[in-house]
């Protein structure tokens, strides 16, 4: 061979080398982009237990994707106030917020389910509901109607009943009481007097300081202790019957969640899934701690009176037949979500609440 035919086959070698490398550099490009969604949240910073659901989201898509789809995140009012988060995705002003879905009743009571319900799942029966009892199925296809698609991002787990000025002895002191009270309880209770408003969490201490409320609910101790609710009302009642385990959720644009790469989905789907887990751990272990501190602290833990309660029960029921009656939305979710809830009670009779009611008895014999 000669020197020429030689390097006649080195040029064309490297001319083919040169030109498979230009056509595999746009492909790899397009196969992994560089996005930037923004995420704007209901909740303020202080609360790192569920504000920092986001900021685990953020953090893990961007690292799954070697930084290629970052997700910025914002507290409320940075972009949007904190109730207007769904509305700013919907709009897609934000690609994505956290909210709880609960909150935009207004809308649609079939909202609701899929936060929580009064008298409804816990915080492992919400989670088996939405993950393999039909409940993500149902969401998105009812949140898609709204061009938003969402995903199950934390959750609080049973949460304490609020926060009152003045002693609850019966139901009668219902009455007339104005109580920050998000979902459908607020229905419920006003039917037996109390008068319901929906705050965002930022914006509770002030108007129960001012008086503006007689009673909060937000969520547990953890979060209360930091917003500080036990400065300005003294009792602490339990349990929170609206709230047995509430699922706090990321929401994306349908569209803009549509265009994004498989493997971006992907990443973000199991991000979501590890910070929906997180959550309820975190609760799980700090709140013991912070009920003591807030007992220690002056706070009178009470449970609400038994007629209360009977009366909530029997209430919620009437109201739940008549959004049914009238939703077929909220009907045909509502009763996915009551099946499964009488399904899984049947074993937790024979599995749960015996271990617990045993721990519990043991624990108090010392």
């Amino acid at each position: 061979m000669t020197t020429s035919t030689s390097r006649r086959r080195l040029l064309k070698g490297a001319g083919l080398a040169a030109a498979a490398s230009t056509l595999a550099a746009p492909a790899i490009a397009q196969s992994a982009p560089q996005i930037r969604w923004r995420l704007t949240s209901s909740y303020p910073k202080t609360l790192d237990t569920i504000y920092g659901a986001s900021l685990l989201l953020s953090k893990y898509v961007g690292e799954a994707t070697d930084g290629r789809f970052t997700i910025d995140v914002f507290a409320p009012g940075e972009i949007v106030p904190g109730l207007q988060a769904f509305d700013a995705v919907q709009n897609r002003t934000v690609e994505m917020g956290q909210t709880a879905l609960y909150y935009y009743i207004g809308k649609n009571p079939a909202f609701a389910p899929f936060t929580t319900m009064p008298f409804g799942l816990n915080a492992r029966m919400q989670t088996a509901w939405l993950y393999h009892g039909g409940g993500n199925e149902l969401q998105n296809a009812f949140l898609a109607k709204s061009g938003v698609i969402g995903f199950a991002g934390g959750n609080t787990g049973a949460q304490m009943g609020g926060w009152f000025r003045k002693e609850i002895k019966s139901v009668d002191d219902l009455k007339g009481l104005k109580m920050r009270l998000p979902g459908l309880a607020g229905q419920v209770l006003s039917r037996l007097g109390l008068v319901p408003q929906n705050l965002a969490g930022g914006d509770i201490y002030p108007a129960l300081e001012k008086g503006t409320i007689d009673a909060a609910e937000f969520v547990g101790p953890v979060d209360d202790e930091k917003l500080g609710f036990n400065r300005v009302a003294p009792y602490y009642y339990y349990p929170g019957w609206w709230e047995g385990g509430p699922t706090i959720h990321f929401v994306a644009n349908l569209a803009a969640w549509n265009e994004l790469p498989r493997a971006y989905q992907s990443a973000f789907e199991a991000a979501s899934a590890y910070a929906n887990a997180d959550m309820l751990a975190k609760y799980d272990a700090r709140n013991p701690g912070a009920l003591r501190r807030l007992v220690a602290g002056g706070a009178q833990l009470r449970p609400f009176p038994a007629d209360l309660m009977d009366a909530a029960y029997k209430e919620n029921i009437a109201l739940m037949g008549e959004i049914s009656a009238k939703n077929a939305d909220f009907k045909t979710i509502y009763d996915s979500m009551l099946a499964f809830r009488n399904e899984e009670y049947l074993w937790w009779q024979v599995g749960e609440y015996p271990y617990d009611g045993y721990m519990i008895r043991a624990r108090t014999r010392g």
